[in-house]
């Protein structure tokens, strides 16, 4: 009787303890809308407010009451809420009240305020974990003058998204830091170990690197985080994605070891990011390695940063302000004095003008270096494919066929085709006259060996004969890397293809004899390098009618050479399928990325072109377009090139960012400026979009400082 009385017992207490459970749960959190009569904070009553409002005419800080009881917690760096967009006439008891609920960030606590009408109370504190630091918000600042932007927009890129969870766990201890690395595979350039010595000794060197082709990049980076490191400061490395991150984070902890050193990227997760971000701001992590945003990371005594291939338009960020990451790394190397390392095998116009300007040196190897390193490079132009009936019979020349043949005999053989897919565009055999289609002038199409059909309108065009000489035979401009893969398939029946594209890209692959089919940036590590490459329809590349076609063609060769073997490791062979004639090509031929660059840059002084002078693109409706160039005080020195008219997006198709709306008619203005006029030039323009949104609605003018492709 007596258990029975106890089981009742603990029955009625566990019933008791679930109904207060549920009792407490339905009781909301206080989250308050007002602080009507509230006291405020005895000291510093005023905080110093960014909202999260992207708006051009908002760029500014909002001065908010602290009410007594977030006194202890609203301290500067902490995420906050705030209520935004109530009028003047909303004052109750010396208090503005109304408006919504939104984030922002206090920067700053005040005695007083710059603003004498009444101000409303701090809603509520999202946090006590301080996220921004006087560094990140002075650096934000930088990149949203430099791009016309606004300080919110930066920081929605620079400070990522918040998780309860990765607050509440409590970050490592730093470790010490490490003895000072051995110069390694530094050697084999001839000022790599002064470079690494100078870092360790706490120096502040800058210079552009072209590395050798090989596989040893991504440890020599490795190296000079060491050397920073090793003189007690933090060092902070951008790559262009997350195949190359996970590549020098496997050389960071070869080198370092464990524990030392962050990898943000989006493959892991917004938590698990999120916590790594948190070690790097709490100082508990002194490296950090990742991909475009990790160039705002928050790292202690930032000591170098370093950026890999810069050229890779992975660098450049889609969302408003849209900076790129080289500018961002630059502005930190002059805001935090550190060293600057700019590192690729190839070099873009703007690394040489680093050089050329004296800011930073030239990191390079010798011509002996380089000979041993890097693989022969044989060309093929269209003389000779006239020539060639096996070109002229399946595409590849004579020389592609024997180099497969050739390198397949000791391992794998990379195949880099310029277009994804299956025959996009065709052309006659004859005369090469791009086949477009008579009612609309579209693209001919052939899709999976379909009829053949317009790309535009989707009529048929069964009877189609080229306009220059008449022929009726069409042939592939650009066959896609899936057909590419066919044909080598059905020439080497016995020998494995595995393709690398959009939608599936190889990390690496094994170094036993196959066939890898890829598309430009896809291209996957063979274990041991590959035994030969062929790079396909050059002139694909080349003609794209843009500035940078003939430096981004060259970049994309010696990323995909790069992953040969080189002629002092077994006699890798390169084919390029394009004109000798050609600077592009030539460069390639004598593996000199930095001498091309170093012309193309000469050439862009005497015209006036990027990055010698400032530029700004100005997108939107015709009318509107002219109207906003009408209005903005640009400075006396810009020149206005156009407007002109920007092809029209069709509805369905496929849409860049920054590209207007499907099916309307939009023109773009560029607007140049000489060197020394870019902030000028940046300030005008955001001031009078800035106006124009003040004075009500929408604006569909679009403004882009430094656009990556201007045509």
């Amino acid at each position: 009787m007596s258990s029975e009385n106890e089981k009742s017992s603990e029955e009625h207490e566990q019933l008791a303890l679930i109904r207060e459970t549920v009792r407490k749960a339905k009781v909301p959190r206080a989250k308050p809308r007002t602080w009507r009569g509230a006291a405020l904070a005895k000291e510093l009553p005023v905080a110093r407010v960014v909202v999260n409002k992207g708006s051009l005419h908002l760029d500014q800080f909002f001065d908010y009451a602290v009410p007594e009881e977030l006194d202890e917690s609203a301290q500067p760096g902490v995420r906050v809420r705030v209520r935004f967009g109530a009028g003047a006439h909303q004052v109750k008891n010396g208090r503005r009240e109304g408006g919504r609920l939104i984030d922002g960030f206090l920067v700053e606590r005040r005695a007083t305020s710059d603003y004498s009408g009444p101000l409303a109370a701090l809603a509520d504190v999202v946090s006590p974990e301080p996220v921004l630091g006087p560094e990140l918000l002075g650096l934000a600042r930088a990149v949203a003058d430099r791009y016309a932007g606004s300080l919110a927009d930066v920081l929605q890129l620079a400070v990522p998204p918040r998780s309860a969870k990765a607050e509440g766990r409590p970050s490592p201890e730093p470790l010490p830091p490490p003895a000072a690395p051995e110069p390694g595979t530094w050697t084999r350039y001839e000022r790599g170990p002064a470079f690494l010595e100078s870092l360790a000794r706490g120096g502040t060197p800058r210079a552009v690197w072209n590395a050798l082709p090989g596989p040893y990049w991504a440890e020599e980076i490795a190296r000079t985080v060491a050397a920073t490191l090793a003189s007690g400061r933090g060092a902070l490395v951008v790559v262009p994605d997350g195949r190359a991150a996970a590549r020098v984070d496997a050389a960071l902890t070869t080198v370092l070891g464990e524990g030392r050193h962050a990898l943000l990227t989006a493959e892991a997760g917004p938590e698990k990011r999120y916590a790594q971000w948190l070690a790097v701001r709490r100082g508990a992590v002194r490296a950090v390695v990742g991909t475009r945003a990790a160039m705002f990371a928050p790292v202690r005594d930032l000591g170098l940063v370093v950026i890999w291939d810069d050229g890779d338009g992975s660098h450049s960020e889609p969302h408003a302000p849209q900076p790129h990451a080289r500018d961002v790394l630059l502005l930190r190397a002059a805001h935090d004095r550190c060293a600057f390392l700019l590192g690729s095998t190839s070099c873009t116009v703007e690394a040489a003008q680093l050089v050329e300007s004296g800011w930073a040196k030239a990191l390079n190897a010798g011509r002996d270096q380089v000979r041993r390193a890097a693989p022969l490079i044989r060309t093929v132009g269209d003389g000779e494919l006239a020539r060639d009936e096996a070109a002229r019979a399946a595409r590849l020349p004579s020389l592609a066929w024997q180099t497969v043949r050739e390198g397949l005999k000791t391992g794998p053989v990379l195949v880099q085709v310029p277009r994804r897919g299956y025959v996009p565009r065709l052309a006659c055999e004859r005369c090469r006259t791009p086949a477009r289609c008579r009612h609309c002038a579209g693209p001919l199409e052939a899709p999976e060996q379909r009829e053949l059909h317009c790309g535009w309108c989707g009529r048929g065009a069964l009877d189609w004969h080229c306009v220059a000489c008449g022929s009726t035979r069409l042939r592939a401009q650009v066959v896609g890397a899936r057909r590419t893969a066919e044909e080598l398939g059905r020439a080497f029946p016995a020998v494995p293809v595995r393709t690398s594209g959009r939608d599936h890209v190889l990390d690496s692959v094994p170094g036993r004899p196959a066939l890898v089919v890829s598309t430009p940036g896809a291209e996957p590590v063979a274990e041991g390098g590959y035994a030969a490459a062929l790079l396909l329809d050059g002139w694909a590349m080349l003609g794209r009618p843009d500035l940078r076609a003939g430096e981004e063609a060259l970049r994309r060769w010696i990323d995909a050479a790069s992953l040969v073997r080189g002629q002092g490791e077994g006699g890798g062979v390169v084919v390029v399928v394009a004109e000798p004639t050609l600077r592009p090509v030539q460069a390639l031929v004598r593996w000199d990325p930095v001498g091309h660059a170093q012309r193309e840059l000469a050439e862009r002084a005497e015209l006036g072109f990027p990055p010698v002078s400032r530029m700004a693109a100005v997108t939107g409706p015709p009318e509107a377009v002219e109207g906003f160039l009408a209005a903005a005080g640009l400075p006396a020195d810009a020149e206005v090139l156009g407007p002109v008219p920007l092809p029209v997006v069709r509805p369905g198709g496929p849409r860049r960012p920054g590209d207007p709306p499907p099916g309307e008619q939009w023109d773009r203005a560029l607007v140049r400026v000489p060197p020394g006029s870019g902030a000028a030039l940046a300030a005008a323009l955001k001031q009078a979009r800035a106006g124009r949104l003040a004075r009500g609605g929408g604006d569909p003018v679009r403004i882009r400082v430094d656009p990556p492709d201007i045509g």
